[in-house]
């Protein structure tokens, strides 16, 4: 089992762009993520295909489970 926090923004064309972490505090802190986010958007730290990031959108921690079967 693996967590991942993925942090999405809205491009300037409209596209989502997702930023994903590897193995995040969990439970996560909601007022921690929004800031890091605004931060991200205001210093125009990532640029995409679609252009710059100009807002944030959501954030989300996506648990997946892998189980094995022998065959």
């Amino acid at each position: 089992m693996s967590k991942r926090l993925e942090l999405i923004f809205e491009n300037e064309i409209g596209a989502n762009v997702t930023l994903s972490l590897d193995n995040p505090v969990y439970p996560a802190n909601p007022v921690a993520i929004s800031a890091a986010m605004d931060s991200i958007v205001a210093e125009n730290a990532f640029v995409s295909s679609g252009g710059e990031i100009i807002a944030k959108k959501a954030a989300r921690i996506v648990d997946r489970t892998v189980e094995e079967i022998t065959i």
